[in-house]
């Protein structure tokens, strides 16, 4: 039986902040415009692209350029 692409984001994300947060961010990106790093013939849900990206290993998180590191 297949299952649904909110079972997969439960499954792979589970509790994972880091897996969440990366999600967000390339969603955010192919809202914005960023080109999709897997071809998917078509499909345009850009939460379904950015799961199968982090799926296959293709996108990481890295901090943002913008926040600035707090210094001791």
């Amino acid at each position: 039986m297949d299952t649904t692409l909110p079972q997969r984001l439960q499954r792979a994300c589970g509790g994972s902040f880091r897996r969440t947060a990366l999600l967000q961010k390339r969603v955010r990106e192919l809202v914005r415009g960023a080109a999709p790093l897997v071809d998917l013939k078509g499909e345009r849900n850009p939460i379904k692209i950015a799961f199968l990206e982090m799926e296959k290993g293709l996108i990481e998180l890295e901090p943002d350029e913008e926040t600035p590191t707090p210094s001791l």
